[in-house]
């Protein structure tokens, strides 16, 4: 056993991590884009060429459930609770409102359309929280199937995109100007790179406050994760009988390390190193899980998930509207 298994990983780590360069180059030359969403792109490239054996799929898959617990335990360390805590009760309440509102409601909105449970819930966790950082991080806790990660990381990216462009737009229309455009940026774009793009045509200090109500919502990822957990696993066993843990382990060491942030003991340096390490051992999880996704039947399921996505969209964008106009 000893021998054989290095045999098998060590060529899934060596495709994983040429993916992973590859997507990081091609965020590189367009943030817009993100590494997450490039690489999960590139997974489903990859998956659907005949070099890929079963056993070269076999080993990707081992590799893509470390990389995923890793990069979610490090992405913790983005988080400082002070900013967060800077915002305000008013702000704060708006956020966590809209973050309930939109989770809840798109679980309703795919049941409704008959989109897969597994789907929506992903759906429901990316454009509620975070996008495809927050996808990764539910899809270790919930069934779904391989190509549900790949539409929801699609949709984030899609939808995310156009909120860029209309978010400025609708702002000069609603008369937002500066810190009230930014702030709604943060409570309803998807991923942090749009909610930075959305945000700059309105200023420096809109830019600012998005990234810290944005990060208000990614604060909100552990204990959501944990939720649909316990909901999820209460009568699941794994596979040799014993019962599965109600949290993961990986979303304790993102909250232990929500902790170390918050107590100002780190160097920037190190702060950095560990962002940039975050977005690779994302990027490598959802790489992975791209490879594992059929483009057939990722085709078959677009018509409802596009549905859900913009109806998604819009519901965060309108409960932050309200929010934010009726409590910050």
């Amino acid at each position: 056993m000893t021998t054989t298994r290095p045999r098998t990983v060590l060529p899934g780590l060596a495709v994983t991590a040429a993916g992973v360069a590859v997507a990081y180059l091609i965020s590189s030359a367009l943030p817009v884009l993100g590494a997450l969403t490039v690489a999960v792109v590139l997974g489903v490239i990859a998956g659907s060429l005949p070099v890929l054996t079963d056993d070269l799929r076999q080993a990707i898959a081992r590799v893509t459930k470390r990389l995923l617990r890793a990069g979610v335990v490090l992405l913790g360390l983005q988080l400082a609770l002070p900013a967060v805590l800077s915002l305000g009760p008013g702000t704060l309440l708006a956020v966590v409102l809209t973050v309930g509102v939109t989770f809840v409601g798109t679980l309703g909105i795919g049941k409704l359309i008959r989109v897969p449970r597994g789907l929506a819930l992903l759906v429901a966790t990316g454009f509620s929280i975070c996008g495809a950082s927050a996808i990764a991080a539910m899809e270790g806790v919930v069934e779904r199937k391989d190509s549900d990660v790949a539409t929801a990381v699609a949709l984030v990216t899609c939808y995310g995109s156009i909120a860029i462009a209309a978010i400025p737009l609708l702002g000069n229309v609603f008369g937002l100007e500066g810190l009230r455009l930014g702030s709604w940026a943060g409570i309803s774009v998807h991923e942090v790179a749009q909610v930075v793009a959305a945000a700059t045509p309105a200023g420096a200090g809109a830019v600012a406050i998005a990234i810290v109500v944005k990060l208000s919502r990614v604060v909100l990822l552990a204990p959501m994760v944990a939720l649909v957990s316990v909901t999820e696993n209460r009568n699941r066993t794994r596979p040799d009988g014993a019962r599965a843990p109600l949290v993961p382990l990986f979303v304790l060491g993102f909250l232990a390390m929500v902790v170390v942030r918050s107590t100002g003991i780190l160097p920037g340096a190190v702060l950095d190193v560990a962002k940039i390490a975050s977005t690779l051992l994302l990027a490598g999880a959802l790489f992975g899980l791209g490879c594992a996704v059929r483009i057939g039947v990722l085709i078959r399921t677009g018509g409802r998930a596009l549905l859900l996505g913009l109806l998604s969209t819009l519901l965060v964008a309108t409960t932050g509207f309200c929010a934010l106009a009726i409590l910050a």
